[in-house]
């Protein structure tokens, strides 16, 4: 995908996260399946017949999902028993997918800087201070359009 592509995808979609309540989107305290359970009327014993299931399953079920380890065709086929469905999203934590790749980008400059730094400074060519911010603004920018942000884990390398 080109860069114009990948910034008009991500600009799309952050428009979507926008969109979004997120405090709406966070799991009640006993789940989902439990609090939608409660709120609709639904015993465990009727939740299992629907699902075709024992009384303890439906429990474990609530359990894994609480844990975290329920699997996502068991959490829609427990959501269309009670007459719902999974909806289902990656939400990036920094609130845009454009905060995320000025974040790499930026990372991945520091990262470039460093090292051409040092070897520069070895040559007692070194940039000071203003010219290093300067350098690091036009590389984040130029970075940003790159997928090679992602090449590497971005940690410093003595």
């Amino acid at each position: 995908m080109r860069a114009i592509q990948r910034r008009q995808a991500r600009q799309a979609l952050d428009d979507r996260f926008g969109k979004l309540e997120r405090s709406a989107l966070a799991a009640p305290r006993m789940g989902w399946i439990r609090a939608i359970r409660d709120a609709l009327g639904l015993s465990t014993r009727q939740l299992a017949d629907r699902l075709d299931v024992s009384g303890p399953a439906v429990t474990g079920l609530e359990a894994s999902e609480r844990a975290g380890t329920i699997q996502l065709d068991t959490l829609r086929r427990v959501a269309a028993a009670m007459e719902c469905e999974v909806v289902y999203a990656l939400v990036p934590r920094s609130g845009s997918l454009e905060a995320v790749v000025l974040k790499r980008a930026e990372q991945a400059a520091v990262l470039e800087l460093k090292r051409l730094n040092t070897t520069m400074r070895l040559e007692d060519q070194g940039l000071d201070a203003q010219r290093l911010r300067a350098a690091l603004v036009n590389l984040t920018h130029t970075l940003q359009d790159s997928s090679r942000i992602w090449d590497e884990p971005l940690k410093h390398r003595s």
